[in-house]
């Protein structure tokens, strides 16, 4: 539980789109390099990239052991890495090569990431407690999360916007050395490479393929999480139109990161004994209603609401979704399977935020209701995909 939740408040600081480098490189992209919502959209999904492939990272790990274990020697690859990458990100200023040094440092999240998961579905499916891991793992994230973007928006306000990115990066650039430092958590079988554990795992992979309803759930989590995204045109209309201050943004990632909080102390105290559909149709609601809340985006007072209520709503949602996945993942190729439920949702992001901007763009002519009320109607539409997935997936076959 300590281990799951250093690694997730490790991504919440360290995630480039999301913990304490996501407002600084907007900004820098829409202040020094003037590009707009369009370009920037599209140039930041390279850094979903690393987290679509996801499964190449599980499998490697589930099929290729180093020093006798399958997950602890690449989380130490995977976050010296992420330090390397973070330093190099803080000494340049040339646009040019910004995106591709981003891009390493998804890598390196993303693979560490890659392998937490692996051993939340191991240890998880041994003890029953996906569901209590994943509350974990993203009620860390969160609180990384909120007090990560509390840091960059005080960072934009003080600083230059080349010198906000510099200095996030430093910060970033030191949170993966605890995970470093807690590795002797993990409680890890050791494990060597031979013929006939080689060919139990080969079958276990082949049978995740012919899993119907591991292809089922994937089916339902792309057409869950792809809805034309708010993000980027949000940035713009509450910067442009509503003429929020940089810092006030920034405080409202982290009020948002704060609802996601209070969604896990939520599912701790009353959701946590609803059924596996009941949380998924109660998600799929809450996430509609909380998209429609952005019609009443006037103010600051208004937007604090909507982003606590959207956090919250975004926490179950993830709960919920996660779960489904985890549940859903064939024993003995855990780290490929799970990954690749996951590549599904981050396959959507970069989709969806590239569909919301372009449609906010080019066909609403920057006007944000209709968009709020495409994406809703996209999420509720979801409700009616719940009776093709089972309230709880078990994969069949265990494979050692």
């Amino acid at each position: 539980m300590w281990f799951f939740a250093i690694v997730y408040a490790v991504e919440g600081i360290g995630q480039a789109k999301a913990g304490i480098l996501g407002q600084p490189v907007t900004y820098f992209l829409k202040q020094v390099c003037h590009w707009d919502p369009v370009r920037i959209s599209v140039s930041l999904a390279a850094l979903d990239i690393p987290w679509v492939i996801k499964p190449l990272w599980g499998a490697i790990s589930d099929f290729v052991p180093l020093f006798g274990y399958r997950r602890r020697p690449y989380l130490v690859i995977a976050n010296a890495g992420a330090v390397a990458a973070f330093v190099t990100l803080a000494l340049i200023d040339d646009p040019a090569t910004l995106i591709p040094v981003l891009v390493m440092t998804a890598v390196a999240m993303a693979v560490s990431s890659t392998l937490c998961g692996a051993l939340l579905v191991e240890t998880g499916q041994r003890h029953n407690s996906n569901a209590q891991f994943v509350n974990q793992q993203w009620l860390w994230f969160n609180i990384a999360q909120m007090l990560s973007v509390l840091a960059a928006g005080f960072l934009i306000e003080i600083f230059s916007p080349t010198g906000a990115l510099h200095v996030a990066a430093w910060i970033a650039a030191v949170a993966p050395l605890t995970v470093l430092g807690s590795l002797r958590l993990i409680q890890e079988q050791h494990a060597g490479i031979d013929l006939a554990a080689f060919r139990s795992r080969l079958g276990a992979l082949l049978l995740a393929f012919r899993t119907r309803n591991l292809w089922l759930v994937a089916a339902f989590l792309f057409l869950y999480y792809f809805s034309p995204g708010l993000g980027t045109p949000l940035y713009f209309e509450m910067t442009d139109r509503l003429g929020f201050s940089q810092g006030f943004i920034g405080l409202l990632a982290s009020i948002s990161a704060g609802g996601w909080i209070l969604g896990g102390v939520l599912y701790r105290a009353w959701l946590h004994n609803l059924s596996h559909v009941d949380l998924l149709r109660f998600s799929i609601i809450g996430g509609m209603l909380a998209t429609l809340g952005y019609l009443l985006l006037a103010s600051p007072g208004s937007a604090v609401a909507i982003w606590v209520f959207n956090g919250m709503a975004a926490m179950i949602t993830m709960i919920a979704t996660m779960t489904l996945a985890a549940d859903a993942c064939p024993r003995g190729v855990e780290g490929f399977a799970f990954a690749g439920l996951m590549s599904v949702l981050n396959l959507t992001y970069p989709l969806h935020d590239a569909l919301g901007s372009l449609l906010y763009e080019h066909v609403f002519n920057r006007q944000l209701t209709p968009l709020i009320l495409v994406s809703a109607t996209a999420t509720g539409a979801v409700l009616f995909l719940i009776p093709l997935v089972t309230a709880r997936s078990s994969s069949g076959t265990e494979v050692t």
